[in-house]
């Protein structure tokens, strides 16, 4: 399965990317330090000088692209992720949205924008909720999905699954950008944050073997 598209725009978010870390860069004096990451708590954590940081999402950005690229020509079950397609075609384009807002985060200091600490938070949120809504759609693969034991090899169990894991996931973006949103202490909002992605993680799997305990003893 082909993703020309995709492809495209890859080539076309890496190349904007490194304008906008270029003229940042001409735009900031010697020594500046510019995040290069930020806590569960959506505050940057992380700093790095502005070459670094500036042209550090266009490299993330070529990286992740190549291996969209690649994924679909290693996958055994061809048949199975056409069927996903939806999905992922909603997470690459996801993954580029994320690299254009931490480019966006990392050079704002340059063109004298003064972003919210949390607005990385609020991206996360948003790109999970267009995660979820996919999650459905996908069917049993290698590289794509929820890949439990149980859910690979039984077709019922995988659609129950990501159904479960799509409502979870749509809950758990929308939550972060609650949160994103809602005044609160650094610490209080880490610890929310760390809540709801063990959640989001793990209540999928436990459902899924449940799912297939389940439907064994019927």
């Amino acid at each position: 399965m082909r993703y020309r598209n995709l492809v495209i725009a890859s080539g076309l978010t890496a190349v904007a990317l490194a304008i906008v870390a270029g003229v940042a860069l001409g735009r900031l004096p010697a020594g500046t330090q510019l995040p290069t990451h930020w806590g569960a708590d959506g505050v940057a954590d992380r700093f790095a000088d502005a070459g670094t940081a500036l042209f550090m999402p266009v490299g993330l950005t070529i990286l992740v692209s190549l291996l969209m690229a690649a994924l679909p020509s290693l996958e055994p079950l061809q048949d199975r992720l056409a069927q996903s397609a939806p999905l992922y075609r909603t997470a690459w384009a996801g993954l580029l949205g994320v690299m254009a807002l931490v480019e966006a985060m990392v050079a704002a200091p340059a063109f004298d924008l003064h972003l919210p600490a949390t607005t990385m938070l609020a991206g996360m949120g948003i790109f999970f909720v267009a995660l979820g809504n996919m999650l459905p759609k996908s069917r049993p693969g290698f590289f794509v999905g929820i890949r439990t034991p149980w859910a690979i090899t039984d077709p019922d169990n995988w659609i129950a699954t990501h159904r479960y894991g799509g409502r979870i996931m749509m809950a758990a973006g929308v939550a972060l950008v609650v949160l994103a949103a809602a005044p609160m202490r650094g610490e209080t909002r880490a610890s929310f944050v760390i809540a709801i992605l063990l959640v989001t993680v793990a209540t999928p799997v436990i459902y899924s073997f449940f799912y297939w305990r389940t439907s064994r003893r019927a």
